[in-house]
């Protein structure tokens, strides 16, 4: 395919970076249009869902984060790393998508922004009728939660009347796991802060319990099938006590310590996964455009509902950033594009 292209300007302003920090720490910036390479689409973005990925990497925390993302500061200065948008220029060895698509998925950052260059092969189609600002909410948070119950082996007829504790389910991941285990057939049991219960409640957990007031020492030993961990730093024997013998407790969170942060938990879980049939599973989720899609798929055909407790214009991004860095999102946040 030739390269293709319609209008776009020759800079435009983005929400940049160039030191670790709060959100005080990024700013507007006149930067130029970004130029797609042969294998890239540029994406004018419509919408960009914010994820506690974004914060993390924002504040360099933990430190050990900054080996992958830059040591000083930011390698990417644009934060927002779920988009949705139109592809307006098209690389020459692009054959899967072409100027006037709209696409959604999972970039490396730079949603922050009207413009961004993505290479193709992480954009999907978006569905006819699947909203900009819902689109933007499915690709990392949805696909978490999807590769979550993966590692749990809760899909197919193994998830049919599953029990599953959900430890932080009032977040993008954890409201997104509530739905789609209870679309498979789970008996879902929540554990989130006050303001998330009745959200995952009416998402399909059977069971709502308050984290604040729930101690995991005081649940029936063996009561669940598996146990997905989003936040939280539980003792590990705590969690894996509550599954049943050949029961699975997965791990998307492991706590964070400020310099390794969750490396301590995820090297203890291995350990301890040697001993007994009950399995700690750490998860190291990954962009799977293919999940992306069928998550698309899911909400286009209303089967999962994101719940978006706010959406900022993009020209109030740091104040989004500042929201979603406070960590007390229930649902997904988003920030609507120019």
């Amino acid at each position: 395919m030739t390269t293709h292209a319609t209008a776009a300007p020759p800079t435009m302003t983005a929400w940049a970076q160039h030191r670790y920090g709060d959100a005080e720490a990024v700013a507007p910036e006149e930067v130029p249009v970004p130029s797609p390479g042969p294998d890239d689409v540029l994406v004018r973005v419509h919408a960009t869902a914010l994820n506690s990925a974004d914060a993390r990497v924002m504040r360099g925390d933990p430190l050990i984060l900054r080996l992958a993302f830059g040591l000083r500061r930011p390698r990417t200065a644009v934060q927002g790393r779920d988009i949705a948008g139109t592809v307006v220029r098209a690389g020459a060895a692009v054959t899967t998508l072409q100027v006037g698509d709209a696409v959604l998925g999972e970039t490396t950052g730079g949603g922050l922004a009207p413009f961004v260059a993505v290479p193709a092969a992480r954009l999907v189609l978006r569905p006819e009728g699947l909203d900009d600002l819902v689109a933007a909410t499915l690709p990392m948070a949805g696909g978490t939660a999807w590769q979550a119950l993966a590692l749990a082996g809760l899909e197919g007829d193994a998830a049919r009347g599953a029990r599953v504790l959900i430890v932080g389910a009032g977040g993008g991941v954890g409201h997104f796991t509530v739905q789609l285990a209870a679309l498979r057939g789970a008996q879902v049991t929540a554990l989130a802060g006050p303001r998330a219960l009745p959200v995952v409640t009416a998402l399909g957990a059977t069971t709502g319990l308050e984290h604040r007031r729930t101690d995991l020492s005081q649940l029936t030993a063996a009561s669940f099938d598996a146990v997905v961990v989003i936040a939280g730093d539980h003792p590990l024997r705590q969690l894996r006590r509550l599954v049943v013998p050949g029961g699975t407790v997965v791990l998307v969170s492991g706590g964070s310590r400020p310099v390794t942060g969750p490396l301590a938990v995820i090297l203890r879980a291995m350990v301890l996964s040697v001993f007994g049939s009950r399995r700690l599973r750490p998860l190291a989720a990954t962009a799977k455009p293919e999940i992306t899609a069928e998550l698309a798929r899911l909400a286009a055909a209303g089967d999962i509902t994101p719940h978006i407790e706010r959406v900022w214009p993009q020209t109030q991004a740091r104040a989004a950033l500042a929201h979603i860095d406070a960590a007390h999102t229930v649902g997904k946040l988003v920030v609507r594009g120019l």
